[in-house]
C-alpha cells in the first residue's frame, strides 16, 4: 500500500481534484440545502443550522454533480436540486443512525440526538427526508423520483438488517456486504445514475455509472470499517475505535473471527457480548487484528471492487471528467478521513 504519507498525498489530490473541478456547482448545493432546510419552527431551524455547521465532504453530491457532467449536462440546474436531495437523504439517515448508534460524536462534534434528544433528530430526520420528496417532484422526472424513493427504502432496508444482526460475532461476510449495499452504496449508485437520467443516456450508460457508484460505496464503506483498526494511521490524527466501542461488527471484526483459534474466538466473543469495552480490550483487538494481517485482508477484499468500479468507466471516452472518477476509486480506499 505504500508508505503513510505517500498514501496521504494520493488521497488528498484525487478527492481535492473532484472538489475543485466543481467547487462552483457545489457551493450552490449549500444555498440550495441552506434554503430548503429553513423553518418557521423555531427548534427545527436551530437543529437544521447547526447540522450545516459541522460540514461533511459532500461527496455524494460531488458524484451527482461529476456524473452529470461526465454526461454532458451542462444546461439548467437540475443537478445541483438533486445533488441537495441526495445529500438531505444522507443526512436524515446519519441522524437516524445515531439515534440507533446512541452515537454522542460526528465530524468532531456533538451530534443532534447528544444535544437535542432523540425524539427531535428522529422528528427532525423526516423533515428532511420529507424536504428530499418535495425536490423530487419538483425536479418532475418520474425516473429520479422512482430511483431515489427506491434507493430511500433500501437504506431503511438496510438498517434493519444489521439491527437485526447486531452483535453477532460470527457473521456472514455476505451478509456483512448486503447491510453495507444497501446502507451504504446504495445511495452512492443513485448519485452517479442520477446524472446519467439528466443527460437522457442509453440504459447502458446509466448501468455503467450505477455500478460504478455502487462498488465505489462498497469500497467507501469498508475503508471505513477497516480505518477504525488502522492503528498504523494515528499518525493522521485519525481517531481509532469508535466501532469497537459501541459494539458494531464490521469487517476487521468478520475476517478476524474466521482467522482466530477457538480459545481467542472465546475471547473476541466475551468482549463483544459486554455492554461496554475498554481502552485495554481494545488494545488487545488491535494485537488480534496485527497478528493475523486483517488490515490487509480487508484492503484486498475493497480492491476487489476498486476494480470493479474502475473497469465500469471503460464505456466512457477519455476525459479529464472519467480520469477523476477513476482517481477517486484510490480515495474511497486509501483515504484517512
Amino acid at each position: 500500500m505504500g508508505t503513510v504519507v505517500q498514501l496521504k498525498n494520493r488521497i488528498n489530490n484525487s478527492y481535492s481534484e473532484l472538489k475543485n473541478s466543481l467547487d462552483d456547482k457545489l457551493i450552490l448545493v449549500e444555498e440550495k440545502i441552506k434554503t430548503k432546510l429553513s423553518s418557521k419552527i423555531e427548534l427545527v431551524d436551530e437543529m437544521t443550522k447547526y447540522h450545516l455547521r459541522t460540514g461533511g465532504k459532500r461527496l455524494r453530491a460531488l458524484l451527482t454533480l461529476g456524473s452529470s457532467k461526465l454526461c454532458g449536462y451542462s444546461k439548467g440546474s437540475r443537478d445541483v436540486n438533486l445533488a441537495a436531495c441526495i445529500e438531505l437523504i444522507h443526512a436524515a439517515t446519519l441522524m437516524h443512525d445515531d439515534v440507533i448508534d446512541k452515537g454522542e460524536i460526528r465530524r468532531g462534534k456533538k451530534t443532534l440526538n447528544n444535544i437535542w434528544g432523540n425524539k427531535s433528530s428522529i422528528l427532525v430526520g423526516d423533515y428532511l427526508l420529507s424536504r428530499c420528496f418535495e425536490m423530487m417532484v419538483e425536479d418532475g422526472s418520474l425516473e429520479v423520483l422512482k430511483l431515489l424513493s427506491s434507493t430511500s427504502a433500501e437504506i431503511s432496508q438496510g438498517e434493519v438488517l444489521q439491527l437485526q444482526h447486531e452483535g453477532e460475532i460470527d457473521m456472514l461476510e455476505e451478509t456483512y456486504l448486503k447491510i453495507i449495499s444497501a446502507k451504504t452504496a446504495s445511495l452512492f449508485a443513485a448519485a452517479t445514475r442520477v446524472g446519467s437520467i439528466l443527460s437522457n443516456k442509453e440504459n447502458k450508460i446509466k448501468d455503467a455509472l450505477e455500478f460504478y457508484g455502487k462498488n465505489l460505496g462498497l469500497t467507501f464503506q469498508i475503508a471505513d470499517d477497516t480505518l477504525d483498526y488502522n492503528s498504523e494511521l494515528k499518525l493522521f490524527g485519525k481517531e481509532i475505535g469508535n466501532d469497537f466501542y459501541e459494539g458494531k461488527i464490521t469487517l476487521p471484526v468478520i475476517l478476524l473471527y474466521q482467522k482466530l483459534k477457538n480459545d481467542e474466538k472465546k475471547e473476541l466473543k466475551e468482549i463483544f457480548d459486554k455492554k461496554e469495552r475498554s481502552e485495554e480490550e481494545f488494545k488487545k483487538v488491535l494485537l488480534m487484528i496485527k497478528k493475523y494481517n486483517i488490515i490487509f485482508e480487508c484492503y484486498k477484499k475493497a480492491e476487489h471492487f476498486i476494480n470493479l468500479a474502475s473497469n465500469s468507466l471503460s464505456i466512457f471516452s477519455d476525459t479529464k471528467e472519467k480520469n477523476i472518477f477513476q482517481n477517486l476509486t484510490s480515495f474511497s480506499l486509501e483515504r484517512t478521513f
